[in-house]
């Protein structure tokens, strides 16, 4: 593995422990696409340190378990804002 792909691979793991966030989130910090964060936090991390992806999966899985709450709120505001409108 090249190392700058290694290096992004670790910022990608630090950051998304530290802020709990999601992987549209990262990529978008990141600069990168979804799927990259994806491939890289679940195949290229568990090959560089084994540790740091089960951390970086316990978060996701907390991600994946409340992303129908965060739609539910997204469309509920979207609804608001419109309501507010008129």
């Amino acid at each position: 593995m090249k190392d700058y792909i290694e290096e992004r691979v670790l910022a990608l793991a630090d950051y998304i422990i530290s802020t709990n966030s999601t992987v549209r989130a990262a990529a978008k910090r990141f600069k990168v696409s979804k799927s990259t964060v994806h491939k890289d936090v679940t195949e290229r991390l568990q090959e560089i340190s084994p540790s740091l992806a089960a951390e970086v999966k316990n978060v996701l899985d907390v991600n994946k378990a409340e992303r129908h709450i965060r739609g539910g709120l997204a469309t509920r505001e979207k609804y608001h804002h419109e309501k507010e409108k008129q």
